[in-house]
């Protein structure tokens, strides 16, 4: 089965029944976290530049706190893809790469 949520871009992105497995096998603090990772794509607090044409989605759940996923998206096909997700607490490291997208405040 396959979940979809939206990007900011309007860009359609999966989440795979078999990628959240994975996620939730390297990341166990991810359990119960599957609607989590769909609305972080719907409705970050930002989008950052990530590696090999990547888009990190962070939702900030505390000032030291956020969740973390990382997907792509083709425009060109209006299709998108999650690759991961999982916890961070590095939040100052992360507002130091560019970033494409950021929440009105």
């Amino acid at each position: 089965m396959t979940n979809l949520s939206y990007s900011v871009n309007g860009i359609p992105i999966r989440l795979r029944d078999e990628k959240w497995t994975h996620i939730v096998e390297n990341h166990d603090d991810m359990a119960g976290y599957y609607f989590d990772v769909l609305e972080t794509i719907a409705n970050p607090t930002w989008i950052f530049e990530g590696d090999l044409d990547e888009l990190w989605a962070v939702k900030k759940i505390t000032a030291k706190k956020a969740m973390l996923v990382i997907y792509k998206e083709y425009k060109d096909q209006n299709d998108g893809f999650i690759i991961t997700a999982f916890f961070t607490t590095k939040i100052k490291k992360l507002l130091k790469r560019k970033i494409l997208w950021q929440q009105q405040k």
